[in-house]
């Protein structure tokens, strides 16, 4: 493969609702999507990606604009250089870029529209790629930190009605023990989970074991994310399985995080640890130690949304991901929506890693364009 052209798109989407976690309230979602012209055996394709970086660094240290500096000054003009040697494959964009230390969400974004490219000429699916049998995976919501419980209740209800087969709470320090109690209480059946975002410290371990009486598939990422000593200690103090997500940031973290003890789930973000080549590794290590994975979410659109889904066709995938459907966040995605049916996700077989963006839509929601010559 050779990359002729790269066009770099901001765009801004509307959220349906805020969307309120331990460290940000988000209304809009401004999110980078890679457009990747390239030539492959002789015949020109584009490949999409998408970037899972916030406008801020709150969630991780990377940032979009941030993003957007490191792959126009140092990864494509890394990949132009290589691909004067060899012709590219998406297999080989992470040793292309290794010299470049971190920025895992842009690395994970080139190399996402590189694969899409590679496979779209190859007319291969993503699922077909990684070897995924099944055509559909269950399908989890993400409920963020509501103004009351009544209103927690209502926001709950409106997703159990609409066939969700699992429910995420977001917590924080004073919005933790009553919430998970009432919808517990509401919905004593229901798969139920709570993610904390890295709002507690070992301190707070004795009230974080009060979670323990509602039988919670996982408490996700409750303490620091640079600190796995301390989340081997908190999960001995609990019942409820330690899942780790921004803890996990590669495959070397995740074997750490096991053999520690510290995590017994993991949630898998594809671009958080670096792309999907390295979700996958993540996948394989923890399925050979027994251990647990789902895949979790960024809020993306139906580029990042297909993509998610193929992957956690994976065997290893054994709990509900935040897969949902796109009228979760967005009245209009830019690619067709996803639709939930009977709880679940259809995974794509089309050719390639993306679901191709509606271009109308795509305009419409565009900000900023930053384009790049090979």
């Amino acid at each position: 493969m050779r990359i002729n052209h790269v066009a770099l798109r901001t765009l801004d989407l509307p959220l349906v609702a805020p969307f309120t976690t331990s460290f940000s309230t988000q209304t809009h979602r401004s999110v980078l999507v890679l457009e990747v012209h390239a030539t492959v055996d002789g015949v020109d394709v584009v490949g999409w990606g998408e970037c899972g970086a916030l406008s801020e660094p709150v969630y991780s240290e990377e940032y979009l604009a941030g993003v957007i500096d490191v792959t126009t000054t140092y990864l494509l003009p890394m990949l132009f250089e290589a691909q004067r040697r060899a012709p590219l494959t998406a297999e080989s964009v992470s040793v292309h870029l290794e010299r470049i230390v971190g920025h895992r969400m842009a690395k994970a974004a080139v190399e996402m529209a590189v694969l899409d490219a590679q496979l779209r000429a190859a007319g291969i699916s993503f699922a077909d790629y990684l070897g995924v049998t099944q055509d559909r995976v269950p399908s989890g919501v993400s409920v963020g930190i509501q103004g009351s419980v009544p209103q927690l209740l209502d926001v709950v209800q409106g997703y159990v009605d609409a066939g969700y087969v699992r429910i995420k709470l977001k917590i924080k320090p004073g919005w933790d023990i009553a919430p998970v109690r009432a919808v517990r209480e509401a919905y004593p059946e229901i798969p139920l989970q709570v993610d904390a975002n890295a709002a507690y410290t070992l301190v707070d371990a004795n009230r974080l074991a009060k979670l323990d009486e509602f039988d919670l598939l996982l408490i996700e990422q409750p303490l620091a994310e640079d600190d796995m000593r301390q989340h081997a200690e908190l999960a001995k103090r609990m019942r409820t399985p330690v899942c780790l997500d921004e803890s996990v940031v590669s495959a070397a973290k995740a074997a750490d995080a096991i053999a520690m003890g510290a995590a017994q789930i993991i949630n898998i973000k594809p671009s958080r640890v670096g792309g999907y080549l390295e979700a996958r590794r993540i996948h394989d290590i923890a399925s050979a130690h027994g251990v647990a994975v789902w895949c979790g979410g960024m809020l993306e659109t139906g580029i990042g949304r297909a993509a998610n889904a193929a992957l956690a066709g994976m065997p290893g995938f054994t709990l509900p991901g935040d897969i949902s459907a796109s009228d979760r966040f967005y009245a209009e995605d830019i690619t067709e929506p996803f639709v939930l049916q009977d709880g679940h996700l259809a995974i794509p077989r089309d050719p390639g890693l993306a679901r191709l963006p509606i271009l109308d839509r795509l305009e419409a929601a565009t900000v900023d364009v930053v384009h790049v010559d090979a």
